[in-house]
């Protein structure tokens, strides 16, 4: 295994094999991905066993580490399953398995008595004395609560020093306390609790008070109702050194439904701003640059959640459900040839020649190119624009050639 900095792992989302790539190509030290049918992110899960198998030999070929999601909260018919699935890692096991039900845990003890355990966020840790229990049931890492502040996962961490702690940094928040949700079973019979969500906290809703029809109700809202219930994004960027002083080893990015372009940008800025030493006289300067990056992606703007208090209702965005898009994904770099100027790469979105794209590399700096000429994957034949859709792909010529894994996009003007 990599030998990773303790206070510096960058744990990345990977809900598909390609975003899994993604992840460790833009700098991830570690992936979590979900087991078909028991993670919190199941409805968007796109992993079968054998390709959770082959994830596993990537990430490890790779010198990374995967942690495998077995977090829902599971029922009676839900044990014969997990039963089977577990089976298929004797051979291979995870970093870790993350889990948040006692049940599930003994059944992942009793098929895989190697396997390390991480105690997921949906368990709710919140004081020390619940983490010195489980790190004496043997849980070698927790996944804190969102809900604690600053000093209350230094105690955490004075009281139990040698458990491992890992926080997220960065993504969406539930209104739910720790995620544990009803919305989405009440309204549409679909549970959260059991990975299908169907994110009814981001619906817009109207207030009407049936007893008293002429008052007002102070909530801002527009011609689609309010958004009451929308949290603001989580955004820690700033405070990275305050986690690692409090004892955090690992640092969790949120977003197994994102897009590859959204991922493989928060993880390289991350990645970026826990390089940046604390000594360094620019750092204030270098993390507002980080910072402001990140606003350039679709967000519900940001928030450092409870790290330094109760959110209250300051956590909520109430005015709108997210932010316009800046920019437009426009594709992904699968391949490229120096000699002729050539990429081919996966079109998300429309590009015509003569357009100005942007790169996102992997390792290097951002890529400011004009297209020259577009052809055809197949044929050659040269093209006026392509599109997204159907997986199309497509050779561009640009004057610099990027990095293969790199993501394209273009500026939008309003």
């Amino acid at each position: 295994m990599q030998n990773i900095d303790k206070k510096n792992e960058l744990l990345a989302p990977a809900g598909s094999f390609e975003k899994l790539v993604c992840a460790i190509e833009f700098g991830a030290d570690a992936v979590y991905a979900g087991l078909p049918d028991f993670s919190l992110r199941a409805r968007i899960n796109k992993f079968n066993e054998m390709q959770i198998i082959e994830a596993i030999e990537y990430v490890h070929s790779k010198d990374k580490k995967i942690y495998i999601t077995t977090n829902i909260f599971a029922h009676n018919r839900h044990l014969d399953i997990l039963n089977k699935h577990l089976k298929i890692f004797k051979n291979n096991l995870p970093d870790a398995f993350v889990a948040s039900d006692i049940g599930v845990i003994e059944i992942i003890r009793k098929i895989l008595p190697k396997a390390d355990i991480h105690l997921s966020t949906q368990a709710n840790t919140t004081n020390w004395q619940s983490a010195k229990f489980w790190y004496e049931q043997g849980v070698k890492r927790i996944v804190l609560a969102r809900e604690l502040n600053l000093e209350e996962i230094k105690e955490i961490h004075e009281k139990v020093p040698k458990l491992e702690l890992e926080y997220f940094v960065h993504g969406a928040m539930c209104m739910a306390y720790s995620g544990r949700c009803l919305l989405s079973s009440w309204q549409v019979g679909r549970s959260s609790n059991l990975g299908d969500c169907a994110q009814n906290c981001r619906w817009q809703y109207s207030l009407i008070e049936k007893e008293r029809p002429g008052d007002e109700i102070p909530i801002e809202q527009d011609q689609h109702g309010s958004y009451l219930l929308n949290s603001k994004d989580l955004c820690l960027i700033e405070y990275l050194d305050e986690l690692k002083n409090a004892g955090i080893t690992s640092f969790k990015i949120e977003g197994r439904a994102k897009s590859v372009y959204y991922l493989a940008q928060v993880v390289k800025i991350y990645k970026t701003a826990l390089k940046i030493k604390a000594g360094d006289k620019n750092k204030k300067i270098k993390i507002k640059k980080l910072k402001s990056d990140l606003n350039k992606l679709v967000n519900r703007t940001f928030t450092a959640g409870f790290l330094f208090g109760e959110c209250k209702f300051k956590g909520q965005e109430s005015k709108f459900s997210h932010t316009k898009e800046k920019y437009e994904f426009v594709g992904e770099v699968l391949k490229n040839d120096n000699d002729k100027n050539l990429i081919k790469i996966r079109v998300h979105n429309a590009l015509f020649v003569d357009e100005k794209v942007e790169f996102i590399q992997p390792k290097g700096d951002n890529l400011f190119c004009k297209i020259k000429n577009i052809y055809d994957d197949k044929t050659l034949a040269k093209l006026k624009s392509a599109h997204g859709g159907q997986n199309r792909m497509v050779y561009i010529e640009i004057s610099k050639v990027p990095e293969v894994f790199s993501v394209m996009r273009k500026k939008l003007y309003f």
